[in-house]
């Protein structure tokens, strides 16, 4: 009678204790997918951060290539009316050149002048 009342507690503990195993085991085993993912995860996020630093590398190198081509080279257009601009300028010179001496009125001032002058 005593001997089979210890089987029972043995067998009661054996099957506890392997319970308690598998329970320890799926645990274990829980906690390493656990770390698994995580490491996934961090090795996902770092190479996000690495792409988009990079990509923002190459944006911003690319607004600083846009940046430097406005600053040396205008639009044809303007080229155009900056040479359009400047050729009426020097053809202008010359009769503007003895107002500017100071020597001169404008010919707009002379033909004013003459108008005035003359009675209506």
């Amino acid at each position: 009678l005593l001997l089979h009342f210890f089987q029972k507690i043995y067998y009661s503990f054996s099957s506890q204790l392997s319970q308690r195993s598998v329970l320890l085991q799926q645990m274990e085993n829980h906690l390493g997918d656990k770390k698994t993912e995580k490491t996934s995860q961090t090795q996902a996020a770092d190479a996000a951060y690495k792409r988009n630093a990079a990509l923002l590398n190459d944006i911003e190198a690319a607004e600083k290539r846009l940046q430097a081509r406005v600053h040396l080279q205008p639009h044809p257009d303007i080229v155009k009316h900056e040479t359009l601009y400047w050729a009426s300028v020097e053809e202008s010179i010359p009769k503007w050149e003895q107002f500017l001496l100071g020597r001169a009125q404008t010919q707009w001032e002379v033909g004013r002048n003459q108008t005035e002058s003359q009675p209506n």
